[in-house]
C-alpha cells in the first residue's frame, strides 16, 4: 500500500528552499529557519515569491516529489515533475478512449455518478444537524432528487446529456448550500457559485481549496502514468488539466465542501479574515489562508474505508488510488472505472 506523505506548503514571501543531504532547508532572509526530511514529503506547493534551488528540483524530479508554483491567492501557475512513470501504451490507450466519445462517456458517467452520490451524502448528513424544519425539507428534497438522477444516468445517454445533467444537479446542490451553513449566517452568506473572481467569503474558501485539490489530482494522475491534460468529461483545452478535473469531481463534496462547512459552522474561520480586493473579488488574509491549508492537510489525514477496495486508508491517499484504478481500467484489467462514493 502506498503511504500518504505530507505536502509542504510555503507561503512566506522571499522564502528559498534548498537541499542539504536528505533534507529540505527553508531559508528566509538568508537565514535557515527549519529543515525537513525529504523522506516524509510527497509534494511541495509554493505560493507567490518562493524560490527553489536546482539541486532540490532535481532531487524532487528523480524521487517523484511534485513541485507546484501558485499565485499568492492559490491560482496554479506551473509544475515541475520528473520522468513520468508507466509505459507509453497506457497513455496511448488514454488518448484513444478520450477521442472515442462512446468510450469517453462511460468514464465520464462514472465520475458524475461519484460526484452526485457524494453530493447526496453531504446533504443527508447535514439534515441530521439541521434544526430549521424548512431547511431540512429543502435539503431532503434536493438529496432525493439527486438520488433519482443517479438512477437515471444510464449508458444510453450521450456525453452532452451527461454534462447537462451534471450541471443541472450541481446547480440544485449549490442552490441549497446556504442551508448547510448553521452558524455565522449573517457573516457567511452563499448566494451562488462564483469562480473568477469569488464574490463572497464562501466562494473564496471553495475556490482556494478547489485549486489545492486540483493540484493534488494532477500529481495523482502523473504518478499513475496518466496524462493529466487529457480527460473524458472535461475536453482538451490548452493549459487545463482535464483528467485531473474529471477525477476531482468525486472529491469536491468530500474533501472541500464538507471542510468549508465545518470551518464556518465551528467558527474556525472568521469574517474578519477576508478582504475585498478591487477587481479580484473577496480574498483571504495570510493568517486565514494558513489556517485553511492546515485544516486541509488535517482533513487528508482522516481515515476512511475505500468502498471498492474495502481497505482503510487516509483521505489524502484516495485520489492516488482512484487514478490507479482508472489506469487499471484503461489497461483492460477491469471492466469499468469504479468512482469513489463516500459513505
Amino acid at each position: 500500500m502506498k503511504h500518504h506523505l505530507n505536502t509542504l506548503y510555503v507561503f512566506t514571501q522571499g522564502t528559498y528552499l534548498r537541499k542539504e543531504s536528505e533534507t529540505v532547508v527553508v531559508r528566509i532572509d538568508k537565514q535557515s529557519k527549519t529543515r525537513l526530511p525529504l523522506l516524509n514529503i510527497g509534494s511541495i506547493s509554493c505560493f507567490g515569491r518562493v524560490g527553489i534551488s536546482p539541486q532540490l528540483m532535481g532531487y524532487c524530479g528523480q524521487h517523484g516529489i511534485a513541485i507546484s508554483f501558485m499565485t499568492v491567492h492559490g491560482r496554479f501557475l506551473a509544475a515541475v515533475n520528473g520522468f513520468t512513470p508507466g509505459n507509453v501504451l497506457l497513455r496511448r490507450e488514454q488518448y484513444r478512449r478520450s477521442d472515442d466519445l462512446d468510450s469517453a462517456k462511460l468514464i465520464a458517467r462514472a465520475c458524475i455518478i461519484g460526484k452526485l452520490a457524494n453530493y447526496r451524502t453531504v446533504l443527508r448528513r447535514a439534515v441530521r444537524d439541521q434544526t430549521a424544519s424548512d431547511a431540512t425539507d429543502r435539503l431532503t428534497r434536493t438529496a432525493d432528487r439527486i438520488d433519482m438522477a443517479i438512477r437515471t444516468l444510464d449508458e444510453s445517454l450521450s456525453l452532452d446529456q451527461l454534462r447537462g445533467m451534471e450541471g443541472e444537479f450541481s446547480a440544485e446542490y449549490f442552490g441549497v448550500f446556504n442551508d448547510l451553513i448553521t452558524s455565522q449566517q449573517t457573516e457567511f452568506i452563499f448566494s451562488g457559485r462564483t469562480r473568477r473572481p469569488p464574490l463572497d467569503k464562501v466562494n473564496a474558501l471553495l475556490s482556494f481549496l478547489y485549486s489545492m485539490l486540483t493540484n493534488d489530482l494532477r500529481s495523482a494522475c502523473e504518478a499513475s502514468g496518466l496524462d493529466a491534460a487529457v480527460g473524458f468529461l472535461h475536453r482538451d483545452r490548452p493549459g487545463r488539466p482535464s483528467l485531473a478535473l474529471d477525477l476531482m469531481e468525486e472529491f469536491r463534496p468530500v474533501l472541500v465542501d464538507r471542510l468549508v462547512l465545518s470551518l464556518i459552522n465551528r467558527g474556525q474561520v472568521k469574517a474578519s479574515g477576508f478582504v475585498e480586493d478591487p477587481g479580484n473579488g473577496i480574498r483571504m488574509d495570510d493568517a486565514t489562508r494558513k489556517l485553511i491549508v492546515a485544516a486541509y492537510q488535517k482533513r487528508k489525514q482522516e481515515t476512511v474505508t475505500h468502498p471498492f477496495l474495502n481497505e482503510k486508508m487516509t483521505l489524502g491517499l484516495v485520489p492516488h488510488i482512484q487514478a490507479r484504478l482508472l489506469a487499471r481500467h484503461l489497461r483492460g484489467d477491469s471492466d469499468a472505472y469504479p468512482p469513489f462514493a463516500w459513505k
